[in-house]
């Protein structure tokens, strides 16, 4: 089950917040060389080009669905890779992802890996979704432990590699990073009703397990998952505290480790 760019846009301005806020902790320059891990439809990819004058920006996915919609805003500054972000090498002056690296495992070596690939006097800027403690979810964790769908999953789960803002902040000091500036911010979303809730994991957090399961199993997964949420959020409308972790480093003009 392919990443789906129309789902996961359904709560486009939503999910784009935390971006504005990401960007205004950039350290602006002229000619840098960037990569955007998890660039996704591209969309967010040309605004970054546009906020760095003169800047080479390479978008980097794992999805060719999300791809195949970024190309439409490919430019001579702008291009696009289908790649894994947890091995993604080259030589960079800013490393940006934005609500992206949640997926890939292992953050220590994950930073460590990403911090030999930025240049002396570079700059990191990350934002992850923080909130995998939420009760959305939680109840897909429930569900997955139940019979049929453990079965089926041979009682995979997904654990999330995301840590307390803290640990980044340790890690990074560790990496010698000179600057360090790491928050969880919350941000307030009201939506309508329940099945909202639904629809906005269905974009994310459902799409690993729901991929897992074969055509019958995922239909009654999602009915099941339906029941539970509408019976966790009965009120209308829905607020959605969702959690986020804004990070930004930078790395000593005389390349510290």
């Amino acid at each position: 089950m392919p990443w789906d760019p129309q789902q996961y846009e359904r709560f486009k301005s939503e999910r784009y917040a935390p971006f504005g806020d990401l960007l205004a902790l950039l350290d602006v320059r002229a000619d840098l060389e960037v990569v955007d891990l998890g660039c996704g439809t591209g969309e967010l990819s040309a605004q970054l080009q546009n906020y760095l004058p003169g800047s080479r920006v390479l978008g980097v996915d794992s999805s060719r669905q999300m791809l195949k919609r970024a190309q439409s805003h490919a430019s001579l500054y702008l291009g696009f890779v289908n790649d894994d972000l947890a091995t993604i090498t080259g030589d960079w002056d800013l490393i940006f992802s934005h609500a992206a690296l949640q997926w890939v495992d292992d953050h220590p070596a994950l930073f460590a890996r990403l911090w030999s690939c930025l240049r002396p006097g570079g700059q990191m800027a990350i934002q992850m979704p923080s909130n995998h403690g939420h009760l959305t979810h939680r109840l897909i964790q429930q569900l997955a432990a139940e019979s049929p769908f453990s079965e089926a999953l041979k009682g995979w789960q997904r654990q999330s590699p995301v840590l307390p803002i803290d640990e980044y902040a340790s890690l990074l000091h560790r990496l010698g990073a000179v600057r360090i500036g790491v928050q969880e911010k919350v941000y307030p979303h009201l939506l309508g009703e329940a099945a909202e809730l639904m629809e906005w994991v269905k974009g994310t957090a459902l799409v690993p397990y729901l991929e897992r399961l074969d055509d019958d199993l995922r239909a009654d997964f999602l009915a099941r998952y339906q029941e539970r949420i509408t019976a966790a959020f009965p009120q209308r409308p829905v607020f959605y505290p969702f959690r986020r972790i804004l990070l930004v480093a930078d790395k000593s003009p005389a390349g510290s480790a």
